[in-house]
């Protein structure tokens, strides 16, 4: 395992997050307590230090688990957290980003972690209600009194995030260091704001759902291919001809590289930015020891681009207009291809 700064920060990260949504049983779907330690260990044993949580994570048992796992050496671990997400269904403050849930929040994950610290505290997703100079000022606080050491926001679009970063540093409060977001060859959308603005605002990036919820990992990649082509389409209806697509070059990339297909899938999205960390998360230690694996190897430029193909999307607008051949004669006076340092 490798490290990296986060962001523009001095904290180092392993290059793989561990992500701790199947830690406990009590959404009926997660990995036991003893599996869940049999993937923490792994974890560990590859050099990984970075870990994922959130306070709405099996009700709380995610973080309980993660705080008996790291109780024996504490210091060596950057536990991240998260809060916004309701944790009292018909209580109107128990959820959100304003500052009342921000400290109930804070309080007790710092109890069910069974620590006097978090690593790095993450807002889980924008309300759309709260004002961001509360966030920010109800953020800085909490690195203020040590109880939160970074913070980084999830879910946001990437205009709420420029505006936070700025503010913050205009008042001299705590900025972002990093943002965490959805990416994968099924889903690059965030290629359109949200990695730019990561890569200017040079915020460290934690992907979720790297492997599209499981169909990058090969367990329906055959559809398409096998001869109850039409019952196996039935039986996936919320997959697309053009997600199948995606999923039958991954495998077609494993087979000819000897990998697993999420091997190859995680692959691609750590190479797409250097600031990338895929969070890793499994309900089995097999399949977490399979996705470790992803580090051994790089896929070839041709291997990338023959990706980048199957599973393009448009960037839309401004993107696409401001790129095109017309604009860009218009803004360069013809000139683009002779003007060295343009920033893109």
């Amino acid at each position: 395992m490798r490290y990296k700064l986060l962001g523009r920060s001095g904290l180092r990260v392993s290059e793989l997050a561990l992500g701790t949504m199947t830690f406990g049983e009590d959404w009926g779907w997660g990995a036991s307590k003893e599996e869940s330690r049999k993937i923490f260990e792994a974890f560990e044993a590859a050099g990984g230090n970075f870990i994922d949580t959130a306070n709405k994570y099996t009700n709380g048992s995610s973080e309980k688990l993660v705080g008996e796992f790291i109780a024996p050496d504490r210091e060596r671990y950057v536990v991240a957290t998260k809060y916004s997400l309701s944790t009292k269904p018909g209580d109107p403050n128990a959820g959100g980003n304003h500052r009342k849930n921000m400290i109930q929040a804070v309080e007790a994950s710092l109890k069910r972690l069974s620590t006097d610290y978090i690593d790095l505290y993450w807002l889980h997703a924008w309300d759309y209600t709260t004002p961001i100079e509360e966030i920010m000022r109800g953020l800085d606080s909490l690195v203020r009194t040590g109880k939160v050491l970074y913070i980084g926001v999830s879910n946001t679009p990437a205009w709420i995030v420029s505006q936070a970063n700025t503010l913050a540093e205009l008042r001299g409060w705590t900025p972002f260091i990093a943002t965490q977001l959805l990416y994968n060859l099924l889903e690059r959308s965030s290629e359109r704001e949200l990695l730019p603005m990561a890569r200017a605002l040079d915020l460290g990036v934690a992907v979720w759902s790297p492997l599209g919820g499981g169909l990058l990992s090969g367990k329906y990649t055959n559809l398409g291919q096998s001869g109850n082509n039409e019952s196996s389409r039935n039986d996936n209806p919320q997959f697309t001809p053009k997600q199948l697509a995606v999923a039958q070059e991954v495998q077609r990339i494993a087979v000819e590289l000897g990998r697993s297909s999420a091997q190859v899938a995680l692959s691609w999205v750590r190479q797409q930015h250097s600031q990338i960390i895929p969070i890793i998360g499994a309900r089995k230690l097999s399949q977490f020891e399979d996705n470790l694996k992803c580090l051994e190897f790089e896929l070839s430029a041709g291997q990338v681009a023959d990706l980048n193909k199957v599973s393009s999307i448009e960037l839309g607008f401004p993107h696409d207009f401001l790129n095109g051949e017309m604009n860009r004669n218009l803004a360069f006076g013809g000139m683009f291809d002779q003007i060295e340092n343009h920033h893109h």
